[in-house]
């Protein structure tokens, strides 16, 4: 009888170390999140800027992304050159998120790169990465979901929702987006501008 109890005990040791630091590790990950959620009301380019680097993700300095942003996984995110991210927008890297050069994201744009699998019966999540062309541009309240590839120069119209592939040089728009025109391939700008306290 001793001998069981010791056996049991022996298991249960482990198992409970393991879920300790399981633990620890989900609340620093979600405080992490918390921190850079509350870090995106500072009015300082500079300051956000700075401890996103810290948290991991691929910011260049030519880049800027404004005020009240959110993010998942912010060390699986990586933003070229010359982008401008608007307010409030939320950008998911679980899966990946990567995002060419002079990209320019409306305010409220959300990418997501993982959901939940309708059929499955234990509501398991699935995804896949996103992947943003250079001279793309995403405009106001639009959402890109996973697995979705915006082509180089491509425009999402306001409000739409990306369920696939954007062809590079096309405008689309609507629920889901659908194609409306092409767009002219002669582009030139550079972005990067960043609204003082925003």
């Amino acid at each position: 009888m001793v001998g069981t109890l010791r056996d049991t005990a022996k298991r249960i040791a482990p198992a409970r170390a393991v879920s300790a630091v399981r633990w620890r590790r989900d609340v620093w990950s979600d405080l992490r999140l918390r921190l850079l959620a509350d870090l995106g009301y500072l009015p300082s380019h500079r300051v956000r800027s700075g401890c996103y680097r810290l948290a991991g993700m691929q910011l260049p300095k030519t880049s800027s992304i404004h005020w009240r942003a959110e993010f998942y996984a912010p060390d699986l995110i990586t933003i070229g050159q010359h982008c401008t991210i608007g307010d409030t927008a939320f950008l998911d890297g679980r899966s990946g998120l990567t995002i060419g050069d002079n990209v320019n994201l409306g305010s409220h744009v959300t990418i997501y790169t993982r959901q939940h699998d309708v059929d499955s019966p234990d509501f398991a999540e699935v995804g896949a990465p996103v992947r943003i062309g250079d001279y793309a541009w995403i405009a106001s309240h639009a959402i890109v979901l996973p697995g979705v590839v915006i082509g180089e120069g491509a425009v999402v119209a306001a409000g739409s929702v990306v369920t696939k592939d954007v062809a590079p040089y096309t405008l689309v728009g609507g629920n889901p987006a659908r194609y409306i025109r092409d767009r002219t391939r002669d582009l030139r700008y550079q972005l990067g501008y960043a609204k003082r306290f925003v």
